[in-house]
């Protein structure tokens, strides 16, 4: 990077963190340390939520998933509208009534201590795991940058987030998310503006979507649909998204508790739910237009050359193994197809300009073919990458987007993009480390532990759990480099494994009354866990197929069944919960 560069990005880091600090002077107890002593309007609500979610991932992987698989992506967020009117109407006025610091206090006056426990387990395992992935993200482009090693830029990445964490609490999460997104916002908008303003002068921003729509990247819907019958298999589809999407949104929102702990900051139950509704109107533009920006960098790499293989890194691997000689004669082809594309991409448009029909779909055809070709030399990269002689990692879908930042905005601009990255980077992953260290203080601590302690020393133990939460975050991210999914992918993927069963305890819990014994409920999560597991590992061993999506509503329902199921067999308890 240039030297104006470093001086936005560290300036603009360094006053995020200022704010932040100075905005999170709170009580030293419990009440202000997690949940800003419930004292948020719903503007900042809506804002930190929106933070927690809008993670370094989204940012890195969301348009290079775009890049390679389209725009379908988005379908994984159609069921959240919907989900965040049934939490609004549920979830939140018993959360806020009760006064928890997390959602599973709820379960021990509904059931008993071991399921709560069981819930509480579960999410700290997948959101450990999650958060480990997130601090991988901004990992890379450091990395990448500067050639580090990936494990040296973990610790130093961790290592900020953990001191910018304990700092301050969700208060400092809160406000520094608010400035946050004000520049993630303006700096995404800048970075579409000049991918379409690097184009041809004769290309079009609606010449643009043309030639991605073409190409296959502007698949917003599908069906899942193939020859007549519905593919399970199938991952982003419009029924996946809507009943898939709306049970893992469902439970994200409901019981993830980097969730609730944003909403329960609220000053009261109506500021709560006018942050979430708010963030189900914005959520899916949002993630549109991200995904969007991908399809327009698959355009621009139309009319321009593209790397073979997008992390420089890997290609370094490659030069250097015994593929050495394949993999620059595979360069070779691949530059020459490149030449060929951006004449046939070049005699498209100008054909799609004067409405000649027969000069643009033959300039497509032929288009469509050599990018056959350039995917196939691509697929050969990958393969000899992911060999045991080289060792390497074959994915580079997180890699397209910072690549195509470093390599063409003008100077200054990369220096914001990159700080946008390591801004939305903090503001999920502190949010995500925080609401760890409430579990483990309020499901943990406080329950097992007989020493009666002050406001202060809760506080100062708060901060104890956050550090070793941090500490553990990085030692996932030290095994999440050959992970082989985009990252955007791996984490929703982790996250199905287990959301659908929690979701399936807080479901039987509100919904179904007459079930009040805490035995039935607690085995019937430990049964629908091993059925979702089990339903996984089959599809990665290819026993049958099913998207990752369709697990959470496989917990959730697993969880209602057994519940039934089992309800005859043991004595149910006077219940006195709502």
């Amino acid at each position: 990077m240039s030297q104006p560069d470093w001086i936005v990005l560290i300036v603009t880091l360094l006053a995020i963190i200022t704010y932040g600090l100075y905005k999170s002077r709170t009580s030293h107890n419990l009440d202000g340390y997690f949940l800003s002593n419930r004292s948020m309007p719903w503007g900042l609500v809506l804002l930190s939520i929106m933070g927690t979610q809008a993670s370094a991932i989204t940012f890195l992987s969301a348009p290079g998933q775009a890049y390679t698989d389209g725009m379908r992506f988005v379908q994984y967020y159609f069921g959240l509208p919907l989900a965040m009117v049934v939490i609004c109407i549920f979830f939140v006025p018993i959360f806020r009534k009760l006064k928890v610091y997390t959602a599973y206090e709820y379960l021990e006056t509904r059931f008993d201590n071991k399921t709560r426990t069981l819930t509480s387990f579960l999410f700290l395992l997948q959101r450990s795991l999650s958060t480990g992935i997130s601090v991988f993200a901004p990992s890379i482009i450091l990395s990448s940058l500067f050639g580090w090693n990936i494990y040296y830029t973990n610790l130093l990445m961790g290592g900020l987030l953990i001191i910018y964490t304990m700092s301050g609490g969700a208060k400092a999460v809160a406000y520094t998310q608010q400035l946050q997104l004000i520049i993630i916002f303006t700096g995404m908008f800048l970075a579409g503006y000049m991918v379409v303003n690097l184009l041809p002068a004769n290309v079009s921003f609606t010449d643009a979507l043309n030639i991605s729509g073409k190409m296959g990247k502007l698949n917003v819907i599908t069906t899942g649909i193939e020859n007549g019958r519905f593919n399970w298999s199938d991952q982003y589809n419009l029924l996946s998204g809507l009943i898939g999407g709306f049970f893992l949104a469902l439970s994200y929102f409901g019981t993830d508790q980097s969730q609730v702990g944003r909403y329960l900051t609220a000053k009261s139950l109506k500021e709560s739910r006018v942050g979430l509704l708010m963030n189900g109107l914005v959520k899916v533009p949002m993630q549109f237009a991200i995904l969007l920006i991908g399809a327009l960098v698959f355009t621009f790499y139309q009319f321009n050359k593209a790397p073979v293989f997008f992390n420089d890194a890997q290609v370094r691997k490659l030069e250097q193994s015994v593929f050495k000689d394949s993999f620059a004669l595979v360069n070779r082809q691949y530059d020459a197809l490149t030449d060929q594309k951006i004449k046939a991409v070049t005699a498209y448009a100008a054909a799609a300009n004067r409405n000649d029909d027969a000069a643009a779909t033959q300039s497509l055809n032929a288009l469509r073919q050599l990018q056959q070709g350039s995917d196939s030399l691509r697929k050969k990269v990958k393969n000899w990458l992911n060999t045991k002689e080289v060792g390497g990692d074959g994915n580079d879908t997180n890699y397209i987007f910072l690549r195509f930042v470093v390599d063409n905005l003008p100077v200054g601009l990369v220096g914001l993009l990159i700080a946008i990255i390591f801004l939305a980077s903090w503001g999920s992953i502190a949010a995500a480390i925080n609401s760890l260290a409430s579990l483990s203080m309020v499901d943990f601590h406080k329950r097992f532990t007989k020493k009666k302690e002050t406001g202060e020393d809760e506080y100062q133990l708060s901060k104890w759990y956050t550090l070793a939460w941090g500490i553990f975050c990085i030692v996932v991210a030290m095994f999440t480099y050959n992970i082989g999914n985009s990252l955007i992918e791996a984490v929703n993927v982790l996250g199905s494994l287990f959301y659908g069963v929690i979701l399936g305890v807080f479901l039987v819990a509100f919904f179904i009354k007459k079930i009040t014994n805490g035995h039935v409920v607690f085995w019937a999560a430990v049964l629908a866990e091993i059925l979702v597991l089990t339903v996984f590992i089959l599809t990665k061993q290819e026993v049958f197929r099913m998207g990752f999506l369709w697990l959470n509503p496989i917990g959730a329902f697993g969880v209602i069944l057994f519940s039934l199921v089992l309800h005859p067999s043991f004595r149910e308890k006077k219940n006195s919960a709502f």
